[in-house]
């Protein structure tokens, strides 16, 4: 055997060994956070919508000021319509209050409608109206206006409001993500199973369709 013979079968093993160690690498990293700590994706009152018996739940940790997150919101969107019965919804807040100013206000808001049974309809109407608060120096203003739509008790939700009554909550929200080691938003997970980005519907519709398949 030839010296060049035998560098080429080093090569060829070190690849080999490289793009082995990667694969196993990448398993351990899809899987690792998952089983370790389920139990920080869904709390027992985290916000979900969608039936819990659903075979896929999908968790969302965003940010209610990200744009990325407003352009996930009309995919999950349909994607509960699509899958109506089949996968549910649940958003965990995680505001990255360093490049997003009026992103825990935000969030502020969604927990003040929902102690009042409309986390929803305000999560719905923070992305939906996104542009219009979102840079604001005054977004209570609107937020107050989202909450008359709603009909809800205005001085209650002002009150919690001006108390953060919602930033236990927020910040358990943050701490979990922050133990799954989620940096950005949104930060999807399918039955426990990271996607990266953003993902454009049938990539999405992909994944699901194979959990399902499960």
């Amino acid at each position: 055997m030839n010296q060049e013979v035998r560098i080429l079968i080093g090569i060829g093993v070190v690849t080999a060994l490289i793009i082995g160690g990667a694969v196993w690498l990448s398993a351990r990293q899809a899987t690792s956070s998952v089983t370790s700590h389920p139990e920080l994706l869904v709390r027992a009152d985290s916000h979900r919508t969608g039936s819990a018996s659903a075979p896929v739940t999908v968790v969302e940790f965003g940010d209610f000021q990200c744009p990325s997150c407003g352009a996930a919101y009309p995919l999950l969107k349909q994607m509960l319509t699509d899958y109506n019965g089949q996968v549910s919804l649940v958003f965990r807040n995680f505001p990255l209050t360093q490049i997003h100013p009026n992103a825990l206000i935000g969030a502020e808001a969604a927990e003040a409608a929902g102690a009042q049974g409309k986390y929803w309809e305000m999560h719905d109407m923070l992305f939906q109206n996104q542009n219009e608060w979102a840079d604001s120096t005054t977004p209570l203003d609107s937020f107050v206006k989202y909450a008359q739509s709603l009909h809800l008790d205005i001085d209650a939700f002002k009150q919690a409001m001006s108390s953060h009554a919602g930033d236990a909550l927020i910040q358990r929200d943050q701490n979990d993500g922050n133990a799954l080691g989620v940096t950005g938003t949104p930060t999807l997970f399918l039955n426990g199973h990271e996607m990266d980005g953003v993902p454009d519907y049938a990539s999405l519709k992909a994944e699901l369709d194979a959990l399902l398949k499960k």
